[in-house]
């Protein structure tokens, strides 16, 4: 089995731990740990992303039986007040119940079957009933009322109360499990809740959310995310122009539902090879919202672009939201830090890359999915707490940059990733080879993902 040791040897320069030795700051302990270990070198399947037994049994014996966020808090504020979170074939809605409970209930009504509420609808109501007949439900899941009663006699109050589905509280998201004798959500979080102490999500906002649809299968859509190995070939003017390691990200592997890569910025890549002075790289660096980083910013002598873009945006940042974060230190505030939760969450805990992605098939296509990509600003000291962006829907066909709020240099990039997930997801069906070939180390979170999807399926 490869060792962790063993790629450290040949891996391209500077490495990110000896990067964080020369950071401002206090580093936090998270930053510091590494954790990687090798399955196999086998090929992955095209059937995996095209084949719809296999999403058949991602449906039974995945997803019905993992934790996945639903909604954020911001989303349900007040008493009555629900949202629907759809992923296949079911569905379900998280009410506040109160102003401290909130629950979640399968989206089915007992007498018909039909929806209680429309899909993907957000809304606020002081009961819930069923558009096609009327049976009624308090808040609670109590049975209410049920029109022309005296024709349902067998109908008992105590037995006809909504199921519920197991909902749990981290980081001001709302988790859903459809299994009833599912681990705890904290168990399942793992090392993720112990990291994020230092990055507490509660304290967001969703200042921009976009949803995107993706002419892919959703394993393929996440996948494009969870490795910087395509970066110098899609996304070359962010890496052949300086500013964004690439070759020297470190990837970890931390349990079963948690991964992470670290890729730092403000340096050049291992891989360019003419000089490229200072000023050159803080000049190309593309750090999260331009509108967080002024024209002009110069290097002075002896000091390095990542310096200077990491005192620039912390400065900034601080003056915008009232916020101290002196105690950041400079990779907490530019380095692009991203960790994966299993199955289908990406989070982004850096300040001035505040994003959290979430992709999910479209019903039950596996040829196309849903990519939720939320900006999670700080929420402005001693300010009410902003009310949530609405989504913008995005046809495959659409830029990321024509959405209102989204830096345009950063919509380019995701639409570069777009491109190649509807040739790729083509390329499946053309190949006459049977499967992807990862490389050990930059594509082993991708390995570990499929790992984990068979514990669930097999």
């Amino acid at each position: 089995m490869t060792k962790l040791k063993d790629i450290k040897k040949i891996q391209p320069g500077p490495l990110v731990g000896d990067i964080l030795k020369s950071d401002s700051g206090n580093v936090p302990q998270a930053l510091w740990e590494e954790s990687n270990e090798f399955l196999d070198n086998e090929d992955i399947s095209f059937d995996r992303y095209t084949s719809k037994d296999f999403f058949n049994n991602e449906m039974e014996g995945m997803w019905s039986r993992v934790w996945q966020w639903a909604c954020r808090l911001e989303h349900i504020p007040n008493t009555g007040d629900y949202i629907v979170y759809e992923i296949g074939p079911y569905s379900v809605f998280v009410v506040r119940t109160s102003k401290d409970e909130i629950k979640a209930y399968n989206n089915s009504c007992l007498h018909r079957g039909t929806k209680l509420k429309h899909p993907e609808s957000i809304g606020c109501s002081d009961e819930i009933i069923c558009p096609y007949h009327g049976w009624t439900w308090n808040l609670d899941g109590s049975l209410k009322h049920i029109p022309e009663s005296w024709d349902f006699s067998h109908v008992s109050k105590e037995s006809y109360k909504l199921i519920e589905v197991k909902a749990e509280i981290w980081g001001g998201f709302v988790f859903i499990n459809f299994d009833n004798n599912a681990e705890s959500l904290h168990k399942y979080l793992g090392i993720l809740s112990e990291h994020f102490e230092n990055w507490p999500l509660e304290n967001r906002y969703i200042a921009l959310h976009i949803q995107k649809e993706l002419p892919c299968n959703w394993k393929a859509a996440l996948e494009a995310f969870i490795e910087n190995y395509h970066s110098q070939t899609t996304h070359p003017q962010i890496i052949w122009n300086g500013g964004v390691g690439d070759s020297n990200t470190k990837y970890d592997i931390f349990s079963d539902h948690v991964t992470r890569f670290h890729a730092p910025m403000g340096i050049a890549s291992p891989n360019i090879k003419k000089k490229i002075s200072e000023q050159e790289i803080l000049d190309t660096m593309l750090v999260g919202d331009r509108s967080d980083v002024e024209e002009g910013v110069k290097v002075p002598k002896g000091l390095t672009a990542r310096k200077v873009m990491a005192d620039t945006l912390r400065s900034n940042i601080e003056k915008e939201y009232n916020i101290d974060y002196s105690h950041y230190s400079d990779s907490e505030v530019i380095d692009t830090l991203e960790y994966h939760l299993f199955p289908n969450m990406f989070l982004f805990p850096g300040i001035s890359l505040p994003m959290i992605y979430r992709f999910r098939p479209i019903g039950n296509d596996p040829d196309n999915s849903l990519f939720d990509l939320l900006f999670l600003r700080p929420i402005p000291k001693d300010k009410p707490i902003p009310d949530p962006a609405e989504p913008v829907r995005l046809k495959a066909e659409e830029s990321y940059a024509s959405v209102e709020g989204i830096d345009p240099n950063f919509g380019e990039l995701y639409d570069q990733d777009t491109q190649n997930l509807r040739m790729q997801q083509e390329g499946f069906y053309a190949a006459k080879k049977s499967g992807q070939t990862l490389s050990n180390y930059q594509e082993s979170r991708i390995r570990h993902f499929h790992s984990i999807i068979d514990k669930y399926i097999k």
